[in-house]
């Protein structure tokens, strides 16, 4: 019997479908998550946009590993906060709120378009038209939306709403002056026709072309920050993975100015001195251990990585865990608008790509369909405070695309959306399939917590009797009824000695695919 094309997993079934589709074709993994993130425009607007900026993390079937940063940069000038339009909206995930701030002073200068042409040029074996076809065509014609997309939709519906160009394009056919329902179907025309002219007019069409006039005559017009040269400057950069070895396990992640690679291997290094023998998954032990860990790398994150400098060392030092190594190991002994598509084909190409517009600004760029990222308005990116970034740099992300090397020689790949729960979300994953051996969409689907800001929340599946002692160390918690996208949605896909699996993630539409 032949072995599989190959495995995708990703945030909705047009965007899975269409990448395998590529691999029956004869594409590689490559050419297959271009394909996806073209599609995932179209059905996951909300998540995704031509208008924000991602990371790909590459394998290729010789090993050579590269990151591909393309996410967001900040402007290369900073207006005064009174000269921006900038303001707070609440979106509501149902059992938790969070703020975030829209506008043309929360656009940060996009990466996507630069990054998928980089990397088709550097890995793909087949035309972008090819690649980009499906995604024009169902754009044109209309997808339904399903019910995990309306439900975005409805979160953000103040930003959706404020926008009459976006208002008029994403609106309800049913209701006046509301936005699209589940099983209605949605059409954007101008978004196929944006991606034909990409085709055939190559990258430089947003960058220095009529797109780009376009988004810094609304920057200088209406209160924001990007200028022609911030889009003609804007470069991809390839990077070196994060290498961390974890109890024989080989993991390669998105390194620094990045935050949540790191900040995972932080993790991981100091479970290194716990023995996952005495915490039963689920266990009291191990939710008390979980949420400790959670509580020193929100720490470490402002003691390491704000003073490191974007060192690739930084709190990975021996020294600086040293500290933490004896605080976790004392309290042991009482005891984010994101999607994700991974993929590896039949010749050992792996692709991971997390890609994200934020909530989005609220600003279209006319006749395109494409949305504007809000960047700078995300609380997670910006923890120093609003309009404290530094002009001309990289936006830090926690998105965190990643490779995982089993000690069994099972290659996994994985990465998450969910905003800052993105590094607990790969953590936990992780430590499912390396410390407890369950398999991959056991260990992806399994309950999840997340602390933050002295809060903690716990995800509905874990047994009440085990959520006694956690309780007790957290005084602020809400126990959630069941699973939500607020924990993230880690897609993620395996192939190896124990075969070829995928996992989307439950809580934010995912899917998988085996071709």
């Amino acid at each position: 019997m032949p072995l599989p094309k190959g495995v995708i997993a990703a945030g909705h079934p047009a965007t899975a479908e269409v990448a395998a589709q590529v691999l029956r074709d004869g594409g590689n993994a490559f050419d297959a998550v271009i394909a996806a993130q073209c599609m995932a425009f179209v059905a996951e607007p909300v998540l995704t946009s031509p208008g924000g900026g991602g990371f790909l993390m590459a394998e290729t079937a010789g090993g050579k590993q590269t990151l591909y940063d393309f996410f967001v940069q900040t402007p290369g000038r900073k207006k005064k906060a009174s000269d921006l339009s900038f303001f707070p909206i609440s979106a509501d995930f149902g059992e938790a709120r969070q703020e975030y701030h829209v506008g043309p002073g929360s656009i940060a200068v996009p990466g996507m378009v630069k990054g998928l042409f980089r990397v088709h040029r550097d890995l793909c074996t087949l035309p972008l038209k090819r690649l980009a076809s499906p995604a024009i065509e169902r754009a044109r014609e209309g997808m339904e939306v399903n019910r995990f997309q309306a439900r975005l939709f409805e979160i953000v519906r103040p930003i959706y709403t404020s926008s009459l160009e976006a208002l008029r394009i994403f609106k309800s056919s049913q209701l006046n002056h509301d936005i699209v329902r589940p099983g209605e179907i949605l059409k954007q025309p101008e978004l196929a026709n944006f991606l034909e002219k990409l085709v055939q007019q190559g990258e430089a069409c947003f960058y220095d072309g009529e797109i780009a006039r376009a988004i810094t005559r609304i920057c200088s017009m209406d209160g924001g920050h990007i200028t022609r040269e911030d889009l003609q400057n804007y470069n991809v950069v390839l990077r070196k993975p994060l290498m961390i070895n974890f109890k024989n396990h080989s993991i390669a992640i998105n390194p620094p100015p990045s935050t949540g690679g790191i900040l995972t291997g932080f993790a991981l290094e100091l479970m290194k001195s716990i023995d996952a023998d005495d915490l039963p998954f689920g266990s009291e032990l191990y939710l008390a251990t979980l949420v400790e860990l959670q509580k020193l790398t929100n720490k470490a994150r402002m003691d390491g990585v704000a003073g490191s400098g974007g060192s690739r060392q930084g709190i990975l030092d021996p020294f600086f865990l040293e500290a933490y190594k004896k605080e976790i190991l004392g309290r042991y002994a009482s005891f984010k608008g994101t999607t994700q598509i991974s993929i590896a084909d039949r010749d050992g190409n792996l692709a991971s790509l997390t890609s994200s517009n934020g909530e989005g600004s609220g600003v279209m760029i006319p006749g395109t369909g494409v949305m504007l990222n809000n960047m700078l308005g995300e609380q997670d990116l910006n923890p120093a405070g609003f309009h404290s970034w530094q002009p001309d740099k990289r936006l830090t992300s926690m998105m965190a695309p990643g490779l995982l090397r089993m000690a069994d020689g099972q290659r996994v790949v994985f990465g998450s959306g969910g905003s800052n729960r993105i590094r607990t979300a790969i953590l936990q994953v992780l430590l499912n399939l390396m410390e407890f051996q369950l398999p991959l969409e056991e260990a992806v689907n399994a309950p999840r917590i997340h602390y933050e800001q002295a809060e903690l929340n716990v995800e509905g599946g874990f047994e009440s009797a085990h959520l006694n002692k956690i309780k007790e160390s957290c005084s602020r918690h809400k126990i959630w009824k069941e699973k939500a996208l607020y924990f993230g949605g880690a897609h993620s896909v395996s192939t190896g000695p124990r075969g070829v699996k995928g996992a989307g993630d439950g809580r934010r539409g995912g899917v998988s695919v085996i071709v």
